[in-house]
C-alpha cells in the first residue's frame, strides 16, 4: 500500500491544520491506519488510529479533545484534523497503515505498522 500525506504547513499558535493521507494499493478494508509524528530528536510518537471498515478511532491523551482523525471510504483519503495547536505541535506528521489485527491496542505501537508515508512537515509559531 502506498500512502502521501500533505497539508502541512506554518500556523500561527491557536490555529488549525487539516492533514490528508491518500491512500492506494491493496485492499483497505483490512487496515487499521494511523498518525505519528516526529520532532527533532525525539521519537516517533502515536497520535491517533481509525479501523477502516467502520471508523473505530484510538487517541493518545496527549492530542484528545485536540486532534481529529477521519476516513472517506470514497477517495481511499484518512485525515488528521488538529486544532488549538501549540508550538509543541512541531514536528514531520506521518501517515501509516497497519495490515494486522484485531485493532485495538496494537495500534499504538509504531513497530505493527506496515507502511508509511514520506511525512509532512508541520511549524506552529508562538
Amino acid at each position: 500500500v502506498q500512502l502521501v500525506e500533505s497539508g502541512g504547513g506554518l500556523v500561527q499558535a491557536g490555529g488549525s491544520l487539516r492533514l490528508s493521507c491518500a491512500v492506494s494499493g491493496r485492499a483497505l478494508s483490512r487496515y487499521g491506519m494511523g498518525w505519528f509524528r516526529q520532532a527533532p530528536g525525539k521519537e516517533r510518537e502515536f497520535l491517533a488510529a481509525i479501523r477502516w471498515t467502520d471508523g473505530t478511532t484510538l487517541y493518545a491523551d496527549s492530542v484528545k479533545g485536540r486532534f481529529t482523525i477521519s476516513r472517506d471510504n470514497a477517495k481511499n483519503t484518512v485525515y488528521l484534523q488538529m486544532n488549538s495547536l501549540k508550538p509543541e505541535d512541531t514536528a514531520i506528521y506521518y501517515c501509516a497503515a497497519c495490515d494486522r489485527g484485531p485493532f485495538g491496542s496494537m495500534n499504538y505501537d509504531k513497530g505493527q505498522y506496515d507502511s508509511w508515508g514520506q511525512g509532512t512537515q508541520v511549524i506552529v509559531s508562538s
